[in-house]
């Protein structure tokens, strides 16, 4: 997907219906969150298994598709009017969480950065590891 190319097309669409004054960035952000909730909707009263076999219910697997993407719309809307460079904002993400998360201490466990004790072992509420 080229972004830009994106981005450009969602802030063309809003000019020609003359939406720009509805979307600013608190708009843009609410709507993201209203939507991110609205995919949470197909999945509500699944069993992990079933969550992962979601394409064998074309009706519930068509839902979500529509809306990550219009969770991906608002998103990149928000990073257009904000001047965010995804790319950028991406990288620098993954390379912070790698250092948050070294493989040593998080392989094959979901704790916390923050809640893992001063040796990376167990649950640490109120220490700073040494």
């Amino acid at each position: 997907m080229d972004i830009k190319s994106v981005q450009k097309r969602l802030r063309e669409f809003a000019q020609e219906r003359e939406w720009e004054q509805f979307h600013s960035p608190k708009n843009i952000a609410t709507a993201l969150a209203v939507e991110a909730a609205e995919l949470l909707e197909p999945f509500q009263w699944l069993k992990e298994e079933e969550s992962r076999r979601l394409a064998e219910n074309p009706t519930d697997y068509a839902r979500v598709e529509e809306e990550i993407a219009d969770v991906m719309i608002y998103l990149l809307r928000l990073a257009d009017l904000l001047e965010i460079n995804l790319d950028q904002a991406v990288e620098e993400k993954i390379r912070k969480n790698a250092e948050k998360y070294p493989v040593a201490l998080a392989k094959g466990n979901a704790v916390k950065y923050n809640r893992r004790d001063c040796r990376g072992k167990s649950v640490c509420h109120d220490k700073k590891p040494d």
